[in-house]
């Protein structure tokens, strides 16, 4: 009974140490397996040991040129001269010369209403002009001979005057039956038709000159001493894209008080033939000029939790991150007041990548040197 718990209790150790015995060789296994993947003995390499490799990127030159701040405003493009032509005497129409879409020229026929009422008229006020004319040179002769009165002699005077009047206003009726173009333009409405009966102030025609076209924008009164009449202006069509320039042509002279604003008026006098007047413009009034600025593409600028920063190569293998302070901005560059030399090569594409110290490949250098930037174009400051 003594000899049977005994053996229990060997063979319960010799299990236990057994296990022991598993468990450290397995440790010791799993210890070399980590040696070897830190690079110990016997290790083929491992993966997170290996360098980050190159990122491939373009990079351009910083420049030096001019470029400017804007003032930017919306404006409407209107013809210079608009002309809603109204009828001046009632009659039915007898003939359109023109159609929506014509051009003409000052003097040019646009409409023709029936004139036989008219043509009569001045035949009556034509001859009741003639016979008041009889009238005073008859009586011119006796006034020398002292036979007619004073009186007698100042109502013919005065009737023969009033005869001359009638006879004009008929005159000037009749010449109203012939619509005319008060100046040169497109026609680009046409309200009536033929035999169709008009009164006295109905619309016609709406006719436009369209050289130049106009854009009227209104700038703060702080801009007012930055405009002068034909200061260089640039426009962008909203519909298409288009650019177009401009000049001033007037400066208001006087302030809206409700708006604080200046009323200028810009105008464009060169302009593709697809241009209409109506469209919407984005209008960029040069507010200062500045000469001699470094220059940067703006692709190159990333802004970083609130920071303007460009990478710089280095030695076309790695690159620097630069906290940068910028000034104007154009349509294509960024002036670089701070943080930047002219003739540091900063990285325009692949920058989104990039870190502080990243390796990179330059498989475009657009300008190993800076240059003299042309010329400034753009959306303003």
């Amino acid at each position: 009974m003594t000899t049977t718990p005994r053996k229990r209790l060997y063979t319960s150790l010799w299990i236990v140490l057994g296990i022991l015995a598993l468990t450290g060789a397995g440790c010791n296994k799993g210890g070399t397996d980590d040696s070897q993947a830190a690079g110990g003995p016997g290790a083929g390499g491992a993966p997170g040991a290996q360098k980050q490799p190159p990122v491939p990127v373009a990079v351009m030159a910083a420049a030096t040129g001019p470029i400017s701040s804007y003032y930017t405003a919306t404006a409407t493009l209107a013809a210079e001269r608009e002309a809603d032509i109204l009828a001046r005497v009632s009659g039915v129409v007898q003939k359109l010369a023109c159609e929506e879409g014509d051009m003409v020229a000052q003097g040019d026929e646009l409409l023709r209403i029936d004139n036989a009422e008219y043509q009569y008229r001045l035949e009556q006020a034509q001859a009741a002009r003639g016979d008041f004319q009889s009238r005073y040179d008859r009586l011119t002769q006796m006034k020398e001979q002292e036979l007619v009165s004073t009186e007698e002699y100042e109502k013919v005077i005065n009737d023969l005057a009033a005869a001359k009047a009638a006879e004009g206003m008929a005159a000037l009726n009749l010449s109203y039956t012939k619509v005319t173009a008060p100046f040169a333009g497109r026609v680009v409405a046409r309200h009536v038709n033929e035999g169709q009966t008009v009164n006295v102030g109905t619309s016609l025609f709406m006719l436009s000159d369209f050289r130049p076209l106009l854009a009227r924008v209104h700038v703060p009164s702080k801009e007012f001493n930055q405009l002068r009449p034909d200061q260089p202006v640039d426009l962008v069509l909203e519909s298409s894209g288009t650019r177009l320039h401009g000049r001033i042509k007037l400066v208001s002279p006087t302030i809206d008080p409700s708006s604080g604003t200046i009323k200028v008026t810009v105008e464009i006098n060169d302009y593709p033939e697809g241009v209409r007047a109506g469209d919407f413009a984005q209008v960029k009034i040069v507010t200062e000029q500045r000469k001699g600025s470094t220059l940067v593409p703006k692709i190159a600028l990333v802004n970083d939790r609130g920071e303007q920063v460009l990478f710089v190569a280095q030695a076309d293998t790695t690159v620097e991150r630069r906290v940068v302070e910028v000034g104007f901005q154009d349509d294509l560059n960024a002036e670089i007041m701070k943080g930047l030399n002219t003739g540091e090569r900063v990285v325009v594409k692949g920058q989104r990548s990039l870190k502080h110290g990243s390796p990179i490949k330059v498989v475009d250098d657009a300008a190993g040197q800076a240059t003299e930037a042309k010329r400034p174009t753009g959306t303003g400051s």
